[in-house]
């Protein structure tokens, strides 16, 4: 192995804080689909062991892995008690063919778009909601035993608002943003403690290098809801979370799709250290480089929407490339896809990316 592809997690660490120009340019995925990571292994991802073979030997220095809510809302095993009752109900499925490595049947879950299984204050005070304590927080030290020197675990956390949105149903949670907002408040609180209580224990383990928070607030022309109601109802989580993370040393990346240049500046004074997805058609990343690239590390941009998903594996080297031109000089930039790799992503296309990151990502940039 290469030496710039051994996982080394300083190599993230300093592109996040922007400590200049590490030995290369770092690899990062929010996720990845396993039929993606077995068509690499070829063989089937199965134990902690194989999963970890995955994220070293592909070029990359932290495993992200889902903890907290995001587990109970997505279906995810990693709970118990109150935290399993807690998941009935919340989400749809769906069901159909549409990978591109396999051709089998597969589920996807939907959150509920109308109206969902909390709209009253009645059903806020029934619902089972869990506690920090009814989180399995095994899996951390589980995963630091197969891993190899230099690697670490990323947590990636739902955050604060999509709890609501998902409980609420999105069309019933915007309404009550004008509506009941009393109701809103309450979930947004529970929510928030229960994340915040979550991260304090992951924070404990060493293992863990930073915190990935995703929480959508933009489509691809404009945001979800108006910048006063985050700044009344979101931010202010997220400054106490990147607070605490910060206490801890760790630094904190922030996931959204769509268009939120708007409200970039709040996400800079909440304490955020990168800014992942940055899609094309939303955002402009050779703009945001220069006006908040010494502010902000810039994670992704690589096109889901196209390049990655209907392009050639040529168009897609070609696009990583041209990222590694225009904004991996001087550090603060990772190479992933705009959201993440899922199983409709030809694996030709994604070993592209991952192969012209290793090849032509190596500091001084000379492509």
């Amino acid at each position: 192995m290469l030496e710039h592809t051994k996982p080394d997690f300083e190599r993230v660490r300093r592109a996040l804080m922007l400590r200049g120009e590490p030995d290369r340019v770092p690899l990062v995925e929010i996720g990845i689909h396993p039929n993606i990571k077995s068509a690499f292994l070829g063989r089937p991802v199965k134990g902690l062991g194989v999963e970890v073979e995955f994220w070293a030997k592909a070029g990359y220095d932290f495993i992200p892995l889902p903890m907290g809510l995001v587990t109970v809302l997505m279906g995810d095993f990693r709970r118990r008690g109150r935290a399993a009752s807690m998941a009935r109900g919340i989400m749809r499925a769906a069901k159909a063919k549409y990978g591109v490595v396999h051709d089998e049947e597969m589920e996807k879950l939907w959150a509920k778009e109308g109206k969902g299984i909390i709209t009253t204050m009645e059903e806020f005070e029934s619902f089972p909601w869990p506690t920090a304590e009814d989180f399995d927080y095994s899996i951390l030290e589980a995963m630091a035993k197969h891993m190899p020197p230099g690697m670490r675990l990323v947590p990636v956390t739902i955050g604060y608002l999509a709890p609501a949105y998902f409980l609420m149903g999105a069309e019933t949670f915007f309404v009550s943003l004008y509506e009941n907002q009393r109701l809103v408040t309450k979930i947004l609180e529970k929510a928030g403690r229960i994340e915040l209580d979550v991260l304090e224990k992951m924070l404990e383990y060493e293992c863990v290098g930073a915190v990935w928070i995703t929480d959508d607030i933009a489509y691809s022309d404009n945001l979800m809801i108006s910048p006063k109601h985050l700044r009344q109802y979101l931010f202010p989580w997220f400054k106490r979370a990147c607070d605490l993370c910060q206490r801890k040393g760790r630094p904190v990346m922030y996931h959204s799709d769509g268009k939120y240049y708007d409200v970039i500046g709040d996400l800079i004074d909440c304490g955020f250290n990168a800014i992942h997805g940055i899609e094309p058609k939303a955002m402009d990343i050779v703009y945001l480089k220069r006006t908040v690239g010494d502010r902000l590390c810039l994670i992704g941009n690589i096109d889901l929407a196209y390049t990655l998903t209907l392009g050639t594996p040529e168009e897609v080297a070609e696009e990583t490339r041209q990222r590694l031109r225009e904004v991996a000089p001087g550090g603060g930039y990772c190479v992933s896809s705009s959201n993440s790799i899922p199983e409709y992503v030809p694996f030709q296309n994604y070993n592209a990316m991952r192969e012209t990151v290793l090849r032509y990502g190596t500091y001084p940039i000379s492509i």
